[in-house]
């Protein structure tokens, strides 16, 4: 069996690791192979990016978004264009994450980078055609480099672990109630309300950075704590038959399986933390729309005029310029990174969160390495078997 040449078989399972978010147990040249097709569900969705940025030249003449005051019948077109242009990317990115035809999918890429010449010359975000053009480079460059180390597949399949969170996400939102609940107090704290209104977008960004990345941190060091006494063990092989299916439930197990290597270990290591912020970050965010909603409801401008000790200013988000309170926006940030902290911290405290969503992503840790183990012996057989060929082709 040649090992340079993947079998159909080894295809598949290869796939299968990608598809776990597990691209470092693959050796790297196998991550290069299929470069072309893999990279497509991320083409496609920046083309769909692409597409929403033409109709949005198209329908205002500009190449920004720039909404004041009241929207009239137009803006109120064009709003609902900005509120689908992200869920239009996620969705067309999945569908073609579904397409298993190799042919297909390099259809698919060829078709998604055919849209960056319309878009350099029609939409993007500037007025520059050589801007646009550097722009579309860049982030498809970007693109193949994230598909040819890996990082790709990790990020794929955190999208698909948020998608599938949003179905239990109930249960999460009971327990962050409590929060919801508290921080509704924070949302009609004047001082809070001028914070919001005097810090310049860049230095809340900074505190934001700041709070977040200590939920995380605090998050990965107790995940990690809980993973590594697993990891140090050896006692997998009860969780085989969860492979039964897959294209690994045909290959033997190691009789003495070795440890997991540096890069292995770090992989699994980033998936599990990579469940764990998708899950509490998911639920924050849906909080965050909870509160901005609220706001959008009750906040009126004498009461947004009494909170920030002037009038409403018109928001901005990701350089657009949307009808929105500014200062609600930045209350809603910032509320939204403080239940995030709540539910980070309670998250690995919490029996029932544990049970829920911990002890699954455990398990699927240990039919991981049970699995990586196959791989390994099928690639030691296939090299041991092309040894062999090549000793009695030498021989004859």
């Amino acid at each position: 069996m040649d090992t340079t040449r993947p079998t159909g078989q080894q295809h598949a399972v290869e796939q299968w690791f990608l598809q776990r978010g597990l691209p470092l147990v693959l050796r790297p040249d196998r991550l290069v192979r299929g470069l072309w097709s893999r990279s497509a569900p991320a083409l496609a969705a920046w083309a769909v990016i692409m597409a929403f940025s033409i109709v949005i030249v198209a329908v205002t003449g500009e190449h920004s978004v720039d909404i004041d005051g009241s929207p009239t019948r137009g803006e109120w077109f064009l709003l609902g264009i900005v509120a689908l242009l992200l869920p239009g990317a996620a969705t067309a990115g999945w569908l073609v994450s579904r397409i298993t035809s190799r042919p297909i999918r390099r259809l698919v890429a060829a078709a998604s980078i055919s849209l960056v010449v319309p878009g350099v010359l029609v939409g993007g975000p500037s007025v520059s055609r050589a801007v646009n053009l550097a722009l579309d480079v860049a982030v498809i460059a970007l693109i193949f480099v994230c598909t040819a180390t890996g990082i790709g597949s990790i990020l794929g399949w955190a999208a698909r672990m948020t998608l599938a969170n949003l179905t239990s996400i109930g249960g999460l939102m009971v327990r962050a109630l409590p929060v919801v609940l508290l921080t509704m107090l924070v949302f009609f704290n004047n001082p809070v309300w001028r914070m919001a209104d005097v810090l310049d977008r860049s230095r809340l960004w900074l505190v934001l950075g700041f709070l977040y990345l200590l939920a995380t941190a605090f998050l990965a060091s107790s995940t990690l704590r809980r993973v590594r006494p697993i990891l140090a063990r050896n006692d997998y092989q009860s969780h085989a038959r969860a492979l039964t299916g897959t294209p690994l439930a045909a290959l033997p197990d190691l009789e003495n399986p070795g440890p997991l290597n540096r890069p292995e270990r770090a992989n699994v290591l980033l998936v599990i933390v990579i469940s764990e912020v998708v899950q509490v970050l998911t639920v924050a965010l849906v909080a965050g729309a909870i509160f901005l909603t609220f706001g959008l409801l009750v906040v009126s401008p004498e009461l947004l005029a009494d909170y920030t000790r002037g009038g409403p200013s018109d928001g901005q988000i990701f350089g657009m310029t949307l009808p929105i309170p500014d200062a609600l926006i930045q209350v809603v940030m910032f509320l939204t990174a403080l239940t995030y902290m709540y539910l980070a911290a309670r998250a690995l405290s919490d029996k029932e969160y544990r049970k829920q969503f911990l002890k699954p992503q455990l398990k699927a840790m240990r039919v991981n390495r049970v699995a990586r183990d196959r791989y390994r012996g099928f690639l030691a057989a296939a090299g041991s078997e092309r040894g062999a060929q090549a000793s009695g082709a030498g021989a004859g």
